[in-house]
């Protein structure tokens, strides 16, 4: 008798499997094994007591089996079987049965048969979970977050990370075939600052000075290019301290890849190559080819954003020189102003108009501006302001129609840019406008080399200062900056960034050039980057490259709306892991090792 009961009669788990060997998933039977002896091995997911028969679904990572513990087939198995519970971890023998006419479930794979149990053993035991092991689970996320590994174990959930492995194993197949070396670059590197905040290290054997953990292997990859190696891919971790949402995580994934002798062509000829073999491979969806593309202007005048989800057609549209003279002070004077028409809104409630108001005010705007037009009237507060004149060039421009509402915004470009665009998706999911089962991939070209920071009173570099400048718009960054365009190319799917890339400075040079116009003075580029423009000097070959988001790329292929979901074991927003309460507070002796003393309001809140 492989179970133990103790006096109370309660089970305790057998020692080892002896003998037992597992012989088949429990995904993996069908009518085809009736007759078979089989061993399979799982957690309880179901126990259903019929007086006679007792049923228990087993769950393994795969799927499910039905097994039955019959009095009249094997008694013994049946009277022990009488203890086992919801998350009892089993090995059961026994026979491969059809399942009794009108009782085949056709949505499982096994559902045509079930298993009557020989024999089995109670592997371990299992405490009530805090909340039940099914998809459709009614409890909150901080809870699951704190029982990750019980959450893990829900079928929708584990198969995002069957799903993982098969991109991450797709993309290496892709990669190696095309000749590309897998290279591991260090995690502890050297800190330089130049977007997000560094995760910094403490050096014990250098006192007083730290290691960071890298926010890409940007350096080092360009770095294998002078080396030689020519082409280079790394699935590797990456860490970022920066502000957390839904799509973003302190330490995340990226398919990283460079290469040596390509223009923007080549790398993005590969790149979606790999795309396309990953969504063909993974789920079997046929992406286009080519992609689409579209320039950063393009997207910015008709979506706001430089990320457009296309699978809907809403399109902002650009009233500016039309309400320029209009009696309405706040769209005379700004230096945007856009509509967004929205067909047969008109019936939106004041109570939709004023959701909608509050949500654009998360993006920097003061409020949203309406006009629903109706037979012979504009119904809206602002309607007032506009001449006969202005409301037909308006109607003309905007494409309005009797029983459409639309959307306004003024002031700052970037406000109005951001805020509309959002809006517009978050219109397109209220009214149902968005196929959520299609995938529409683009590229986004063209970008601005800089953008202006008015936080930090300079010139900032649009995706990385290692961008080069096209052709021609190296001489213009000293005079006028923000004409200056990149040789960037973004791919962009269903509204979300998934890879960005571009064509590096591989000149001395050139690199130096746009130092100078980040505000990065000689002496403050040799301190940071030093190492990168020595290496320069050596015969580095034009080289450029992407890096995909691994996390973000495999949430929207599971069609999760996290990438916490997609992510083994994700920290909350707050950066903090429940399950191990990390970050934490370490030992005084560990301090004192590093050379670190906390301030003293610091180590009270830590006590």
């Amino acid at each position: 008798m492989d179970q133990i009961l103790t006096a109370d009669e309660t089970p305790r788990a057998t020692d080892p499997l002896g003998d037992w060997r597992r012989s088949h998933s429990c995904c993996q039977l069908t009518a085809k094994d009736v007759g078979s002896d089989v061993c399979l091995m799982g957690w309880v997911q179901f126990r259903r007591d019929h007086g006679g028969l007792i049923f228990v679904d087993l769950r393994d990572r795969v799927g499910l089996t039905q097994v039955v513990f019959s009095p009249d087939h094997a008694p013994e198995a049946h009277g022990r079987a009488h203890v086992v519970r919801s998350e009892y971890v089993l090995a059961i023998k026994g026979t491969v049965r059809p399942r009794p006419e009108g009782m085949a479930n056709p949505n499982m794979v096994t559902g045509e048969i079930e298993v009557v149990v020989n024999d089995w053993k109670l592997l371990n035991t299992s405490k009530t979970p805090p909340f039940a092991i099914e998809d459709r689970v009614d409890v909150g996320e901080a809870l699951r977050l704190k029982y990750r590994y019980l959450d893990l174990r829900r079928p929708k959930l584990a198969q995002n990370f069957v799903l993982r492995s098969k991109a991450a194993q797709s993309v290496r197949r892709y990669l190696d075939g095309l000749d590309f070396l897998e290279v591991e670059t260090p995690m502890l590197t050297k800190s330089t600052p130049e977007g997000a905040r560094d995760f910094l290290v403490p050096s014990r054997v250098n006192l007083g000075q730290f290691f960071a953990l890298p926010q890409s292997p940007q350096l080092f990859k360009q770095l294998l290019m002078v080396a030689g190696l020519e082409r280079y891919y790394q699935i590797v971790k990456c860490f970022r301290d920066e502000d957390l949402r839904a799509d973003r995580q302190p330490e995340f994934t990226q398919i990283d890849i460079e290469m040596s002798f390509v223009d923007e062509e080549q790398v993005m000829d590969m790149a979606e190559g790999m795309v396309r073999t990953l969504f063909k491979e993974c789920l079997d969806v046929e992406l286009p080819n080519p992609f689409p593309r579209m320039t950063y202007d393009d997207a910015m005048r008709d979506y706001g954003l430089d990320k457009p989800d296309v699978r809907f057609d809403l399109k902002l549209c650009d009233v500016t020189d039309i309400v320029r003279g209009c009696e309405l002070r706040v769209f005379a004077k700004a230096e945007l102003v856009k509509g967004l028409r929205v067909e047969g809104g008109e019936n939106m409630t004041r109570k939709e108009i004023d959701e909608l108001t509050e949500f654009v005010k998360i993006y920097g705007a003061q409020g949203l501006a309406w006009i629903k037009i109706r037979e012979n009237e504009w119904q809206s507060p602002i309607a007032k302001f506009f001449s006969d004149a202005e409301r037909a060039e308006l109607a003309s421009r905007l494409g309005l129609k009797v029983g459409d509402i639309v959307f306004f915004q003024a002031g700052a470009s970037d406000m109005v840019n951001t805020a509309l665009g959002y809006l517009r998706v978050q219109l397109g999911e209220r009214l149902g406008l968005i196929d959520e089962s299609a995938f529409k991939p683009l590229w986004v070209t063209d970008f601005p080399l800089l953008e202006y920071s008015p936080e930090d009173k300079r010139w900032v570099a649009k995706h990385h200062p290692f961008t080069s400048p096209k052709d021609g718009h190296l001489e213009i960054l000293g005079t006028d900056p923000g004409k200056a365009l990149a040789r960037a190319y973004d791919m962009v799917l269903n509204g979300s960034e998934i890879g960005g890339g571009s064509i590096r400075s591989h000149t001395l040079e050139k690199q130096s050039a746009m130092f100078e116009a980040l505000g990065i003075d000689a002496a403050e580029a040799e301190e940071k980057f030093g190492f990168l423009l020595n290496a320069l000097q050596f015969g580095a070959p034009p080289h450029g490259g992407i890096a995909f988001g691994l996390d973000r790329l495999t949430m929207l292929m599971a069609g999760a709306k996290s990438i916490r979901d997609v992510i083994a074991f994700p920290k909350t927003q707050k950066a903090t892991c429940l399950m191990t309460e990390a970050p934490g507070v370490v030992a005084a002796k560990q301090l004192r090792e590093l050379g670190i003393k906390l301030r003293e309001n610091v180590a009270k809140d830590g006590e």
